[in-house]
């Protein structure tokens, strides 16, 4: 299942998440960040370091809130790390709240801590296991299942405290009531969803985040609250367990202390190390107590927006407990609280030498000097990229220092070949840049031009209008090497510079071909006038002409007509 996910729109190819994945469980897809399920061990990192809010984290709230609303006996399992993360005057105060909202019972998760030590010491004084590892933590225990799959065999078979604790709930009072494991921890929802072999304890998981927005709609102030009982006993010195070294106090006790030698390491890359230290056998007959999250389950994912002091929350915690061993156990059996670790462990393809080189080359890495191991992409070296690549986790624009070059390639370029006049001038009126076609119009080159002022070589009324004003000035017509050259000017003001970009645009060949085309005009028009007053005089000539032969040819016809009726006579 899908616990972590990024929104398209927002991710932003920082590359941050994957800087900060020690697993690389996040692969980069036409510029987009992905959670690759099957590799992610659910730690949140992404979650806290994304400076664009781009992750989401799938929400039980809804789920919960329609158990509340359809009358199911729901009980909800409250993770010990409450009393460093929420804010109250006594804890009684969030049994109220959580009543109040409508669960039927509160329970602490710590009742589960005591059934799980009891397993551990079982496993301690058995003393057959070379090194036993904590299985408290969903994200440790993929992570050792996954990447470690050779000490699989060294974790402690025995199911988290929100396991053991939602069985038990179960087995009271029956399969039909819904349990809710409120924490700090994100993780805790792959493992009580995503995992078959725990499948069934949990119904349900909020967050510590969650909680506080819904109290806060349903206008719940912790502190107006009354104190109230939790529904379970004392679990006494279990309540430690989100303290880093918190399951070593519970379980090692003095007696236990000559069998095992202590071990807590919290932090995913001090765990990998530890991981790495027992595949080269360095360490022998520990009892590991391991934690993703560094500082343990408090400084959980879920809950760092109310306590950024791990030594504050540490200290709110160790202040409520009891540091004596739980009495009067539940009774869950070795049977009912067993889970087997197996090797989970993931085949990723990998390239050849010569693919590798192929794909180096591609971002220009020809030789060894070539490889800057810059880590912007988020993989420690290049050649790590370059095999990320190869699987179809990452891209060849990923590359920082490529994409710079290639930026700044095609930026010189178009400014080398434009035909246009470019400049950037700065509030003092000194000339902060200019390309090719600047320099000529200047006539000195680029080194000499950037230590003068650009009114030592043109009129420059506009330009000191602009960055007075901060107003552009777009297509204006303007005369340059005194009036040889016609230029089309346009100046856009730079605010995070406080300078100005002016772009001069030689238009004078098109100003000569637009004057030669008025004058044909102008000519044309002339010539037609000539031909319109010449026609002219030509018809009044004509008209003349045929008034005087029409009257001669009247007189001749009628004396001809005259004639004939003469002779008749």
């Amino acid at each position: 299942m899908r616990v972590i996910d990024f929104k398209d729109a927002k991710c932003r190819h920082c590359y941050k998440c994957v800087r900060h994945c020690a697993v690389k469980a996040i692969s980069v897809r036409d510029e987009q960040a992905r959670i690759m399920v099957d590799h992610c061990i659910n730690c949140g990192r992404c979650l806290e370091v994304c400076p664009q809010n781009a992750k989401t984290f799938a929400s039980d709230l809804d789920r919960v809130k329609g158990y509340l609303e359809q009358g199911f006996r729901t009980v909800i399992s409250i993770a010990p790390s409450y009393a460093g993360v929420l804010e109250f005057d006594r804890p009684g105060q969030v049994v109220d709240a959580l009543q109040k909202l409508g669960f039927a019972e509160v329970r602490e998760t710590a009742e589960g801590a005591a059934m799980v030590t009891n397993e551990y010491k079982k496993l301690v004084w058995e003393n057959k296991m070379p090194n036993i590892i904590t299985t408290c933590c969903p994200s440790m225990n993929d992570l050792v299942e996954k990447y470690y799959p050779d000490c699989a065999k060294l974790m402690a078979p025995v199911v988290s405290p929100m396991v053991a604790h939602g069985r038990y709930i179960k087995k009271i009072y029956g399969s039909d009531v819904k349990v809710v494991f409120l924490g700090p921890c994100i993780a805790k929802k792959q493992e009580a969803i995503g995992d078959e072999r725990v499948f069934g304890a949990i119904d349900a998981i909020l967050t510590f985040e969650e909680l506080a927005l819904w109290l806060r709609d349903a206008g719940i102030d912790l502190r107006s609250c009354e104190d109230m009982p939790m529904g379970n006993p004392d679990p006494k010195i279990n309540r430690l367990y989100p303290v880093s070294g918190g399951v070593i106090q519970s379980v090692i006790t003095e007696e236990d202390a000559d069998q095992y030698h202590k071990v807590f390491v919290d932090g995913l890359e001090n765990c990998m190390e530890m991981l790495e230290c027992l595949q080269r056998g360095e360490l022998d007959h520990c009892f590991i107590e391991a934690n993703v999250c560094e500082g343990g389950c408090a400084k959980g994912p879920a809950s760092a927006h109310w306590n950024t002091s791990y030594v504050k929350t540490k200290v709110k915690i160790e202040n409520v407990v009891s540091y004596k061993a739980a009495r009067d156990l539940p009774d869950m059996s070795t049977e009912e609280l067993a889970k087997d670790f197996g090797d989970h462990s993931l085949s990723d393809p990998m390239p050849s030498e010569e693919q590798i080189q192929r794909i180096l080359k591609s971002t220009g890495k020809y030789s060894q000097e070539d490889q800057l191991n810059c880590g912007a992409c988020g993989y420690s070296t290049c050649r790590e990229k370059a095999i990320a690549v190869f699987q179809g986790k990452a891209e060849l624009s990923m590359c920082m220092p490529y994409a710079l070059t290639q930026a700044e390639s095609m930026s010189n370029v178009v400014m080398d070949v434009t035909p246009n006049m470019v400049f950037v001038i700065g509030s003092d009126m000194k000339i902060l840049d200019c390309n090719k076609r600047g320099q000529e119009l200047l006539g000195v080159g680029r080194e000499e031009a950037v230590q003068r002022y650009i009114f030592e070589f043109i009129e420059a009324e506009d330009i000191e209008n602009a960055l007075l004003t901060r107003e552009n000035v777009l297509h204006k017509k303007v005369r340059l090497e005194n009036g040889k050259i016609t230029a089309e000017e346009t100046i856009v003001y730079i605010e995070n510079l406080d300078a100005v970009l002016v772009i001069f645009q030689d238009v004078t060949r098109e100003e000569k071909i637009k004057e030669q085309h008025y004058n044909l005009k102008v000519e044309t028009v002339e010539m037609a006038q000539k031909v319109i007053e010449k026609q002219m005089m030509v018809a009044q000539e004509i008209a003349g002409l045929l008034g005087e032969t029409t009257a001669e040819t009247k007189v001749t016809l009628t004396k001809l007509r005259d004639s004939i009726l003469n002779e008749e006579d």
